[in-house]
């Protein structure tokens, strides 16, 4: 196999985005294998942007074809376990959009199917774990250079989207149709971050609104507390009615600080000695030197690193990533098997806003799943009514 023949399973923007990517030779040993969308009136549209590719209304049908290698699934979120196993099932190399699925117990089901298959390639459109500023951020934690971790806030409101942008289409904002909102669309690539980076939180307790601001039955205000077991608290707030938004990621070791702003700029500080050994040694008149600004030189280093980013190089290297994982063996920068962590700590948000209380990480999946049931029941009882 020269080249990974990619099934694209679904065709919307961004089924679409990934097509071109290929089509314009972006995406290093992968060509377009076909297409498959529900929507028919997609066939002329592809005939005429990608001729000679094939399209399929059931991906099923794409599936048993013959003529692709792998799949991606740019479909609903309920969709991307059914799909990847379905894939995986007829040898089929999977590559899932993020979220990977909806609730854990599903993501489950296509994790454990998948560890059956180890000869194919499982893996998960984490895009932002291959930007180098994260990459540094993870490195620097990993090898201890800001210490234990004491706390970490993450304030990321950069997602606003205006009320036309959930009336593009009636599953979107839906508890049945994407299973909630800005958790599962929007911000689950910094939920990923936030646990690949500092670790999966031991307790969750969280403030959610549900059309807060817009005309929608799901989140759109996020604010919750997590515990990590060990002494060390964070906080996470997001939402998309911000017009202006934030994106800042502070995190707190005993020897140093890491801030990054607008996932470009990193500022890393680091204490000559670590804080408590500050704290039990520096005479008082040194302190107050401190609080005056005087001899702040003695107390950290620090490092400044500015980092650009190319819309859609991200989604590229992973795409190429995956690719060469199949062609060659080359490791896989985000395996599929990793999605259900981003999954497990939006549950465990939802869960914790629905139930009034803190929740224990992992969770009792059997209740998280009939709350969710429960929402998406009532949403139907409430259109059949109108």
């Amino acid at each position: 196999m020269k080249k990974v023949r990619l099934g694209i399973i679904g065709i919307g923007i961004q089924g679409t985005s990934y097509a071109d990517f290929i089509k314009e030779g972006r995406v290093k040993g992968m060509e377009i294998g076909a297409i498959c969308d529900i929507d028919p009136t997609k066939k002329e549209m592809v005939s005429e942007k990608y001729p000679d590719v094939p399209f399929y209304e059931s991906y099923i049908e794409l599936l048993e074809s013959g003529n692709v290698d792998a799949i991606i699934t740019t479909v609903p979120h309920y969709l991307h376990p059914e799909i990847g196993i379905a894939a995986l099932k007829r040898n089929i190399h999977a590559l899932v959009e993020k979220p990977a699925g909806v609730y854990t117990q599903q993501v489950k089901e296509l994790n454990d199917f998948a560890a059956t298959k180890p000869d194919l390639t499982f893996g998960i459109m984490f895009n932002q774990r291959t930007n180098p500023l994260y990459q540094k951020v993870k490195e620097i934690i990993e090898n201890g250079e800001i210490g234990e971790i004491r706390r970490t806030n993450w304030m990321i409101t950069t997602w606003w989207r205006p009320q036309g942008y959930y009336d593009l289409s009636e599953w979107r904002a839906t508890w049945g149709g994407e299973g909630g909102g800005v958790l599962v669309n929007q911000a689950p690539h910094q939920l990923d971050l936030l646990q690949w980076i500092c670790g999966m939180p031991k307790k969750v307790y969280s403030n959610v609104k549900y059309g807060y601001q817009r005309k929608i039955a799901v989140e759109d205000e996020v604010t919750a507390m997590l515990d990590y077991g060990n002494g060390a608290t964070g906080v996470f707030i997001t939402c998309t009615h911000d017009v202006v938004g934030t994106d800042r990621f502070e995190i707190l070791g005993d020897k140093g600080k890491i801030v990054i702003d607008d996932s470009k700029k990193v500022t890393i500080k680091r204490l000559t000695q670590p804080e408590s050994d500050m704290s039990a040694t520096i005479p008082w008149g040194d302190v107050s030197k401190i609080f005056r600004g005087e001899g702040i030189a003695k107390i950290f280093s620090e490092e400044v690193v500015e980092f650009e980013s190319v819309w859609g190089a991200q989604h590229i290297e992973v795409l190429e990533n995956f690719a060469a994982n199949i062609l060659d063996g080359t490791p896989l920068l985000a395996p599929g098997s990793d999605g259900i962590n981003g999954v497990r700590l939006a549950n465990a948000i939802h869960l914790s806003s629905w139930l009034g209380k803190e929740i224990e990480v992992p969770f009792d999946e059997n209740l998280f799943l009939n709350e969710l049931n429960k929402r998406v029941t009532e949403e139907k009882t409430s259109l059949i009514k109108q």
